[in-house]
């Protein structure tokens, strides 16, 4: 197939999504698919007359990247491209997408897992891996998921939807929240935007941290547990893997930076009972199912110290990078990492989509 590995974008999570899809083109090329790796948001400034003749690149378009400590400089990338457009699609990428047969959708954080991407490419005809528009938008934005699991009967933490606030209402929401908790952007990602303070003074100071990333959060109760996270992929669950944080939270420097260096400590399969490990299993299919999403995501949960799973949040288009967790909790029933990427491939290919 001629594939076309989209990823990077505007989004926080753009490093990790670069890496992605570097990852995904390079394995689906020794697959034996025509696969090229794309930038969504930086194009390519200059083509070929023939585009066709670009899935022919001996690299396959990729560059070498990798993730940084911190998230990355998005107004410097906005500097970079050169068309300076407002447009979140880069110089041709849309021409390019379109001669695919299939674009496989590297993307996370907004640009990406928030569906619009997804509509775009449903009015055009195009196909592309994972889950369509609605279901997407649904699982980004934490409050609806929420609002999902409530419906569906699915635990998780009791929480307050708080819409749009300002810096004129952070002293009286300081006040209202309860302490310890988990405050986050209803939109965010690999732990940005996310903060879990303990006191009055710390979450006042989480407030207006979080209005960087947007101004609309959740509060959560804060849960306390083993921190797991299930795979789905198709129409089973892989087993769970549990992240030991190395500090007191779960940050984003945490979660990409090996455990050797600072970073947290991540086991797979889980060390828990199998009746846990099937439980945890189970719950993960029915938020996937229950949102409607498609080929596969990974939903994140908490195990209590009773003995009780809570959900967290779950992402339609998670990390594929060599060492995320779709990847470890596949190769953990013998799937390869080539092998996860074409399942990932002919599972979307055959879905009929609607334009």
């Amino acid at each position: 197939m001629k594939i076309v590995v989209l990823a990077g974008g505007i989004s926080t999570e753009r490093d990790v999504s670069l890496v992605s899809g570097i990852s995904v083109c390079r394995a689906l090329r020794e697959n034996g698919h025509r696969a090229i790796f794309v930038d969504l948001f930086l194009g390519l400034p200059e083509v070929p007359a023939d585009l066709e003749t670009l899935f022919d690149a001996p690299d396959g378009l990729c560059p070498q990247v990798r993730i940084q400590a911190a998230p990355a400089d998005l107004e410097a990338v906005r500097r970079s491209r050169a068309d300076q457009s407002p447009s979140h699609f880069g110089p041709h990428v849309l021409d390019i997408c379109a001669q695919a047969d299939i674009v496989f959708l590297a993307l996370h954080g907004q640009d990406g897992e928030d569906g619009r991407v997804q509509a775009t490419f449903d009015l055009l005809g195009i196909r592309y891996t994972g889950g369509g528009y609605l279901a997407s938008g649904m699982a980004m934005d934490k409050s609806i998921a929420k609002k999902i699991m409530d419906q569906a009967g699915i635990p998780n933490a009791p929480w307050r939807d708080i819409p749009h606030y300002t810096e004129e209402d952070i002293p009286r929401l300081t006040e209202e929240l309860e302490v310890p908790c988990a405050v986050k952007v209803v939109n965010g990602g690999s732990s940005l935007g996310l903060a879990l303070p303990d006191t009055k003074e710390e979450l006042e100071t989480a407030l207006r941290e979080l209005l960087r990333y947007g101004s609309h959060i959740i509060a959560e109760k804060k849960l306390y547990g083993r921190e797991l996270t299930v795979a789905v992929l198709g129409d089973r669950w892989l087993p769970a893997a549990e992240t030991i944080p190395a500090g007191d939270s779960f940050d984003y420097v945490a979660k990409y930076q090996a455990a050797q260096n600072g970073g947290a400590r991540e086991i797979c399969p889980a060390e828990i009972s199998p009746e846990q490990m099937a439980a945890a299993g189970e719950l993960a299919l029915r938020l996937h199912r229950a949102l409607g999403l498609e080929v596969y995501s990974r939903t994140d949960m908490i195990l209590d110290r009773d003995g009780q799973l809570w959900c967290l949040e779950i992402n339609s288009l998670p990390g594929m990078t060599p060492a995320s967790f779709v990847p470890k909790e596949a190769a953990a029933v013998g799937i390869s990492y080539n092998q996860l990427c074409e399942e990932i491939v002919q599972l979307s290919y055959h879905i009929p989509r609607k334009g």
